[in-house]
């Protein structure tokens, strides 16, 4: 306890440290948050899918000397759209439409970097993830967004949970359902953009899975399980920070690990529950 302390004080005495910490917290409780409603819905790739997207916007701008953030936030946000609009079309189905978009930027990306020498290098930190990446527009971004979506939640949680379990219920009572899937997918491609400067595009859509499926080995109630959600994902990226402060190791991977761990905790859990 006294060695957690003493890292979380040096931790506080870095700018950048506290940077990656303020975003990494925000982000991840934003994940945990929107992945409780794609999880229960079987949209949860989309967070696999937009990081793909985002890598491939980041290589095109790496390559075209542009300002990162300026070009992926965009590109994303319409990746998003257009993934909801190829799902409700009816003709090409949730996960074929993500592994269609997502493939074909991941594809734009990589050949954009193969045709520029040393740009991979620069895209390394996107791969994986890096704490030095993480800047002071990033803090600013993510307050927004975890604003924004607590807000969301706050004040609009029946509408969330109508449309989360019964989508066409919720359209015959009245409900903007389509208006708030697109407002979930904007929120989540907001995330998976400022959430890849510390996981990497590789392991963002973590954050937004592991967490829900967590919470749901114990809990079944939506509000339960969104609370521990929130809980877990930010409890699982302060333990994934530490581990990888003391051991040197890349943070995305140890945050992932931390949680890898603690799904198996909650679903031995939940085994013994059902058991006892």
């Amino acid at each position: 306890m006294k060695r957690v302390i003493e890292v979380f004080s040096e931790i506080f005495s870095s700018p950048i440290l506290v940077r990656a910490l303020v975003v990494g917290i925000l982000v991840s409780l934003c994940a945990a948050l929107l992945g409780v409603s794609l999880v229960l819905k079987r949209f949860s790739m989309i967070g696999d899918g937009l990081s793909h997207v985002g890598f491939g916007a980041l290589a095109i701008a790496a390559v075209m000397n542009l300002a990162p953030m300026a070009v992926a936030i965009p590109v994303v946000l319409i990746a998003a759209f257009l993934l909801l609009r190829l799902s409700n079309n009816g003709k090409i189905k949730g996960d074929a439409a993500i592994a269609m978009i997502s493939t074909g930027a991941l594809g734009i990306g990589v050949m954009a970097v193969s045709m520029s020498k040393g740009a991979n290098i620069d895209l390394n930190s996107y791969l994986f993830g890096s704490i030095m990446s993480v800047n002071s527009e990033d803090v600013v971004i993510s307050v927004i967004l975890a604003v924004i979506v607590l807000f969301m939640f706050v004040f609009f949680y029946t509408k969330i949970f109508a449309i989360t379990f019964d989508e066409s219920f919720a359209k015959a009572t009245g409900t903007a359902a389509n208006i708030y899937n697109m407002l979930i997918a904007l929120l989540t491609a907001m995330t998976i953009v400022i959430g890849m400067r510390l996981m990497g595009s590789m392991l963002i859509s973590s954050l937004i899975i592991f967490p829900a499926l967590s919470s749901m080995r114990v809990f079944k109630s939506f509000k339960s399980v969104t609370i521990c959600s929130g809980i877990i994902s930010i409890l699982t990226f302060l333990a994934g920070m530490v581990i990888s402060y003391v051991a040197e190791t890349p943070c995305g991977a140890s945050i992932v690990c931390v949680n890898t761990l603690t799904f198996l905790i909650f679903f031995i859990v939940g085994k013994i529950r059902k058991t006892a």
